[in-house]
């Protein structure tokens, strides 16, 4: 059953005809909307009821609370018992509301991977605002961006490798706005292969450290003055929405923000009408009738007067667009769940902290050259481990192992902050074994057990193994390893295992019995050009979960 919204904050509450004369009762209609659009949503319903609307013979009463999408969402999910990746557990006071006017149909998007039924398959968008890069003025001038047009590969260039930018963003998981941009991202990785996945990577861990859990707290975070000690150490550049850059440079700040639109354009806040499922017919038709004045010019001069331009791009009276934003490009569509299903794992598999074991063979085995590829196999794990070691957060914690007829703990796993020099060292100075063999079942074994002996509730905990052969000795074959892996696992405490094969000579199919006893995957390498690949796909695993 859906349930009256109760309100977080102020409610925009108990709209109502002006007259009951003659009803036989009231529907009453609650509104969920962003914060951004709920003010021009109030005065639409204040209008609107006061032209007395009725369904059949009831009257009609409007609630409208501004209420945050998250919340919302998580409401949503809640009552259905429906699983919402990142977002979290329903807070206990938000309801589901009769309408939900999020500010992106990114939400809806998400809410419809989660179960198909959580919300309405069609939901018209009310208004639009653009997602911009936001700068500071003195900023923008010193980087050339007053005017330029900038492509995201040249944002993400810039990001990376110019001290004078301090990124910022809002947690993607509970914002639009972040969404939008780690699609944008996303495009970049996918487009420029190697080179696109270093940029964004580093990017991407460059906006964790000016990440703010609320836009309120990335707003508070951008310059109070111009000075170059305050420049130096505020956030210089967030994704935010033209309506909270327009809205904040209202307030007179004394350092203003530039929005630079960067092409092609992200997914705008579209802030859709969703009449949710299972409304009784009375309250579905009084929500389609409030839905059909949210439009014209009456409208687009209430979203005007909140730096909110109509869903058509036009803007109302008292809104004026600069010449960067009047062309900035053509709109971006919504895309399918999986694309941002895709962008939010990007940002979970490069920020989740993780405890992690690297296990990387130095047998005979790996001296083969990787067929076609003219390299020997130990120089491809070598360069992975370090191209790797390179992705790996600050906040992540990993040790290193090697292994040959033996293991060797070259590193323990302790903190990045504190070892990463140590582990890149203990890398460059492995060497194959010439006269040894493969202990390899026996080394997941120990390490296995090394891990889960250490493990870690805040992090996920995981083996990753680097081999280019079958195991050759030790004592334990094939079944008695999986065995043993399945009497010492732990379901309360799991530890994955993620094996990364190099050539033709791993086994795929055995190192899949070993990963199905605990949970985890198996990559193999044929093409060392890959293995950069095959170690992002790892670390999207690489959660514990």
């Amino acid at each position: 059953m859906i349930l009256p919204l109760v309100a977080i904050g102020a409610v925009y509450g108990g709209f109502r005809a002006m007259s009951t004369a003659g009803c036989s009762g009231t529907v009453r209609l609650s509104v969920a909307a962003s914060p951004e659009i709920a003010p021009a949503i109030k005065d639409a319903a204040t209008r609107w009821l006061k032209t007395e609307p009725r369904v059949g013979n009831e009257c009609v009463a409007v609630d409208v609370t501004p209420v945050a999408a998250a919340e919302v969402a998580a409401a949503i999910a809640g009552e259905s018992g429906a699983k919402l990746s990142g977002v979290g557990q329903a807070d206990g006071k938000t309801q589901v509301p009769h309408v939900w006017i999020p500010d992106s149909s990114l939400w809806l998007q998400r809410m419809r991977a989660a179960r198909g039924d959580l919300v309405p398959q069609v939901a018209p968008s009310l208004a639009r605002s653009p997602i911009v890069l936001a700068v500071p003025e003195p900023t923008a001038k010193s980087l050339g961006w007053l005017e330029n047009k900038l492509t995201w590969k040249q944002v993400l260039d810039q990001i990376v490798g110019d001290t004078r930018i301090n990124p910022g963003i809002v947690d993607p998981n509970r914002d639009s706005v972040g969404v939008s941009t780690m699609v944008a991202m996303a495009s970049v990785r996918d487009q420029f292969g190697a080179e696109g996945d270093a940029l964004t990577v580093g990017a991407v861990k460059a906006l964790t450290t000016g990440k703010s859990e609320q836009p309120s707290g990335l707003l508070a975070r951008f310059p109070r003055d111009a000075d170059p000690r305050t420049l130096s150490t505020a956030v210089t550049l967030a994704p935010l929405s033209e309506q909270a850059l327009h809205a904040y440079n209202a307030a007179g700040p004394a350092v203003p923000l530039i929005a630079v639109y960067p092409d092609p354009a992200p997914i705008a806040l579209d802030f859709p009408f969703a009449a949710m499922p299972r409304l009784s017919p009375n309250r579905a038709a009084a929500a389609e009738q409030f839905r059909s004045v949210l439009t014209g010019n009456d409208f687009r001069n209430l979203l005007a007067a909140h730096h909110l331009r109509a869903n058509d791009g036009s803007v109302g009276v008292g809104m004026t667009l600069g010449p960067s934003a009047a062309s900035s490009g053509g709109v971006t569509p919504v895309p399918d769940p999986a694309v941002i299903s895709k962008a939010l794992q990007m940002w979970v598999e490069i920020t989740q902290p993780s405890r992690m074991l690297a296990v990387l063979d130095v047998s005979p085995a790996m001296k083969a050259q990787v067929p076609g590829a003219g390299v020997p196999k130990q120089q491809v794990a070598l360069q992975a481990a370090v191209g790797g070691l390179d992705l790996f957060p600050d906040s992540w914690a990993v040790g290193l192992w090697s292994f040959s007829t033996g293991h060797h703990e070259l590193v323990p796993i302790g903190p990045l902050t504190a070892q990463r020099d140590q582990l890149r060292g203990a890398i460059g100075g492995l060497k194959t074994d010439t006269k040894g063999s493969s202990g390899l079942y026996d080394t997941i074994l120990a390490a296995y057990k090394t891990v889960q002996q250490g493990w870690d509730g805040g992090r996920g905990n995981s083996v990753v193994v680097i081999t280019g052969g079958r195991n050759t000795s030790g004592s334990l074959s094939l079944d008695a390893l999986v065995s043993s892996l399945q009497k010492v696992e732990n379901p309360d405490q799991p530890v994955q295992i993620i094996v990364i094969g190099i050539g033709s000579e791993v086994n795929q199919a055995e190192m899949q019995k070993i990963v199905d006893a605990t949970g985890g995957a198996v990559f193999v390498a044929t093409d060392p050009s890959k293995i950069g690949d095959i170690f992002m796909k790892a670390l999207a695993l690489d959660d514990g979960r």
